[in-house]
């Protein structure tokens, strides 16, 4: 069974989110997802309630959240980090889909460029196969 996959990925941070991207859409590809559907969000902070919604639609078997959030010089990470992180974890449990917290929260920007790369580190790809991995559990269950 192949299942149908939703992406959300921040359009802040284009660079890093984009390598993200990348990394989810080849490890879905490689466990054999033809269906999957992109998804924008304007920031970190507005992926929960697209996640939410994407779920609710049941159009969609999981939902990977990929964004990045680097931290400067004011609160802004905090809260935006914080939120995010409750947000998805919450939209995860009040649906019961899965949904892959992709989020980089990084202090420096390298940090945010080496977990974004085309390699097997890439966050991206850490989240797309956390979403198959839960889904194969919910066949055991």
């Amino acid at each position: 069974m192949s299942y149908r996959i939703a992406i959300i990925t921040s359009e802040f941070n284009e660079e890093v989110t984009g390598g993200l991207k990348r990394g989810a859409r080849a490890a879905l590809s490689e466990k054999g997802v033809t269906e999957i559907t992109e998804f924008p969000a304007p920031g970190a902070f507005e992926i929960p309630l697209i996640a939410k919604k994407l779920a609710q639609s049941k159009k969609f078997d999981g939902v990977v959240c990929l964004g990045c959030v680097i931290k400067g010089d004011t609160a802004h990470f905090e809260f935006i980090s914080l939120g995010t992180t409750i947000g998805i974890q919450q939209a995860s449990l009040e649906t019961g889909v899965p949904i892959a917290f992709g989020v980089l929260t990084t202090y420096t920007d390298e940090q945010a460029v080496v977990r974004s790369r085309d390699d097997i580190h890439n966050k991206g790809r850490e989240a797309a196969l956390a979403v198959i991995a839960s889904l194969n559990i919910f066949k055991q269950i």
